[in-house]
């Protein structure tokens, strides 16, 4: 089977669906996102090898982001693989869209700067194992993937989205992960943030037309509304300059999605991560594998996953990238008729 691939030249989900989908709410403090992780922070950890950086020294990576790590694989089910769609069973290969400018630890370049590696690539691999299909790794973007998987030219796409509204009017889903987002902070810190009440008058960092920057700016109008100081909301271009200014204390918090921040955080020593917000807040919504509607392939793609969550095969790559607190009990299909 391939194992890698080498570099080429709307309205949220409610808490009833997320109940039904077995999503586990974790009590401790961490978060995570859906869509886009903001550039600030993204591949940080790959791109500085460990070594020292702006806002301090950096611990040994925890994490292997060699080229050459062990892959982590499922065991196939003749059951599951009869309840594909007949194209998808007679081609034997499951061609995965993820994306190729992504950040650690969802996917990215390894050390090599050749081999891509991550935790969208490593659930897609051992749901592709389940279901008795080849591993094909295909390389898009986050503005083409919807296109590209209408066009027919992926079976799925792995790309942290979540599921809304608007996406399934066109799309259907095999949820995979919850959807959180956190607070990166100085680990000297004598403040908590997580939510509203916490930010008053504290300058956070935010990348700039983001779904998180959407959710402070909604908290700031909550804040003034009460007559409460509103949060400071500051935009940096690169991952050095947020690093940098929360390293020398000008700004308090830097709110993004929790799979970069966690790893971020699990190879530093100067940093923590805090709070746990929902990327659909006020609501809920979930990360999800990600079909054409009417593909016939979101039913069995949740079985498989509800497989590899069985056979332990889906925690083991949630603890290597760092990703346990956005675990799921179960997986199911989601459908603009069943969403």
């Amino acid at each position: 089977m391939t194992s890698t691939v080498r570099r080429p030249g709307g309205s949220p989900l409610s808490r009833r669906t997320l109940t039904a989908a077995g999503l586990l709410l974790p009590l401790g403090a961490l978060a995570a996102c859906s869509d886009p992780v903001p550039e600030a922070v993204a591949g940080s950890a790959a791109s500085d090898g460990g070594g020292a950086s702006d806002a301090g020294g950096a611990s040994p990576g925890a994490v292997d982001t060699s080229g050459t790590q062990e892959l982590i694989r499922s065991s196939p089910d003749e059951g599951l693989a009869a309840t594909l769609p007949a194209e998808l069973a007679e081609s034997g290969v499951l061609r995965v869209g993820i994306n190729g400018s992504g950040a650690a630890p969802l996917s990215f370049l390894a050390d090599d700067n050749q081999t891509y590696i991550g935790s969208e690539i490593d659930i897609a691999r051992i749901v592709a194992d389940k279901l008795g299909l080849e591993f094909e790794l295909k390389l898009t973007t986050w503005e083409n993937w919807p296109l590209k998987l209408e066009a027919g030219e992926f079976d799925v796409v792995h790309a942290n989205v979540g599921i809304n509204a608007e996406r399934l009017q066109k799309f259907d889903f095999a949820s995979y992960r919850a959807a959180f987002m956190s607070f990166l902070t100085r680990k000297d810190a004598d403040f908590w943030l997580e939510d509203a009440e916490s930010i008053s008058g504290r300058i956070i960092a935010v990348g700039n037309a983001t779904n998180q920057e959407r959710i402070l700016t909604d908290w700031n109008a909550e804040l003034e509304a009460a007559g409460t100081a509103p949060a400071e909301l500051k935009n940096y271009s690169t991952d050095a300059d947020t690093l940098l200014a929360l390293g020398s204390g000008r700004i308090d918090g830097y709110f993004s999605p929790f799979a970069s921040l966690s790893f971020v955080a699990a190879r530093r020593e100067d940093v923590e991560v805090q709070g746990t917000v929902n990327a659909g807040w006020p609501d809920e919504t979930l990360v999800a594998a990600t079909f054409p509607a009417g593909s016939g392939l979101a039913e069995p793609y949740a079985a498989a996953l509800n497989a590899v969550i069985a056979d332990g095969t889906y925690a083991q790559v949630l603890e290597r990238w760092q990703l346990t607190e956005e675990a799921l009990t179960q997986s199911r299909a989601h459908t603009q008729e069943n969403p």
